[in-house]
């Protein structure tokens, strides 16, 4: 497998793909048309040296996919929001300064929102353990696996509603197409149907990174007043974040057998995330992979000795 730095989420009805500054967003219209969208995306921080720093690129980089995604989930959804408006583009009459208020406070409140249930929460549980299991250690490993836990349940709720089933299944149509050229396979719909749903660069895996390393870093940090504890879990985040992204990005580069037993647990919970696409779905995400990456380029240089193409 060769990596390609191509990356990607599911939107409504639709995919967003990205390849260095360039993003392409494909949305299936209620018409059934297949409506593309293609822009640059500069990225939030204004000094880009921050995004290629190891181990402080990460949190920049985990930054510009949250403000991004839901930038191209708010536009994908413009498309449905209204009965008779399929036609019209999105977002040429929205006001930028409002815009711009309304994602960054969106981006805070997704943070502070997750922090708040995956991080304080599962502290404050694991606490009221503290009568009945007096090592600090052990109160931090149980903390550690209801944060998992709890994570998991939150998966699995979401997975009941409707839309988000549709969004799993377009989130396994950008898997499949990623991994199709990736085995240097020629992007076709038949070739991404019979690729694999899961990926080792998935934004699942790095939250799963996020959890499991959050639970190593814990250990070794103790201190007593139970105010200082939320502290060090918040001022933790992003040296957490900067490592998960590091071994994210070695796992998506590697097929050592220790990096690939290190990837299991995200690839397993990805089978969550993720769902069979049908084939309208696989064409939406061709389409986006073709806006912003020549694959036939890509698949020449890097597979031409060993596959022939």
């Amino acid at each position: 497998m060769k990596s390609s730095n191509i990356g990607g989420q599911a939107v409504l009805e639709g995919i967003m793909m990205k390849h260095k500054d360039e993003y392409a967003v494909a949305v299936r219209k209620p018409d059934g048309e297949i409506f593309v969208k293609k822009d640059v995306y500069p990225g939030v921080v204004g000094w880009k040296f921050l995004t290629k720093i190891p181990f402080i690129r990460g949190v920049f980089n985990f930054i510009d996919s949250m403000v991004l995604g839901i930038q191209t989930l708010t536009y994908s959804a413009e498309f449905y929001e209204e009965e008779g408006e399929a036609d019209k583009e999105p977002g040429k009459e929205r006001n930028k300064n409002t815009e711009k208020l309304v994602m960054a406070g969106t981006v805070l409140f997704s943070v502070a929102a997750a922090v708040g249930i995956f991080m304080v929460l599962p502290y404050f549980l694991s606490s009221l353990l503290r009568p009945f299991v007096s090592s600090y250690l052990w109160r931090t490993m149980i903390e550690g696996f209801m944060r998992i836990g709890i994570f998991i349940i939150y998966v699995l709720l979401i997975s009941r509603m409707e839309d988000i089933q549709r969004t799993f299944m377009y989130h396994g149509a950008e898997h499949k197409c990623i991994n199709c050229i990736e085995h240097g396979l020629p992007l076709t719909v038949e070739n991404v149907r019979v690729s694999s749903r899961q990926h080792k660069r998935c934004g699942t895996s790095f939250l799963f990174f996020v959890l499991a390393i959050g639970i190593i870093l814990l250990l070794f940090i103790q201190v007593e007043s139970p105010l200082l504890r939320v502290a060090v879990r918040i001022a933790l985040l992003p040296v957490i974040a900067g490592i998960s992204y590091e071994v994210l990005k070695l796992a998506g580069r590697s097929e050592n057998p220790v990096v690939n037993l290190l990837s299991k647990p995200g690839l397993a919970v990805q089978k969550l995330t993720t769902k069979e696409p049908d084939d309208s779905m696989i064409e939406v995400a061709i389409q986006a992979v073709e806006a912003v990456f020549d694959w036939r380029a890509y698949e020449s240089e890097n597979f031409i000795d060993t596959r022939g193409l």
